[in-house]
């Protein structure tokens, strides 16, 4: 069975919230005069980051595509 529409929009939106803890938890590892194992760390939280922001651009992706078959039947 198909995801509603309603359904990929709370997707979506779980997605971005999920990606905001991400950004905030790299924007934590910020330091100024970091070590190696603190970069690293930081480096780590920077591709998590990245995976979240691509799930959440997916999401986004699947709930337009949603409202267009919705609105358009396309």
């Amino acid at each position: 069975m198909q995801p509603t529409e309603l359904e990929m929009q709370e997707s979506y939106q779980t997605a971005v919230d999920e990606w905001i803890v991400g950004i905030k938890a790299e924007k934590a590892l910020a330091l100024a005069q970091p070590n190696v194992r603190e970069v690293d760390t930081w480096e780590a939280a920077h591709f998590k980051e990245e995976d979240l922001r691509n799930k959440a651009m997916q999401a986004k992706k699947d709930y337009e595509d949603a409202i267009r078959q919705n609105l358009f039947d396309f």
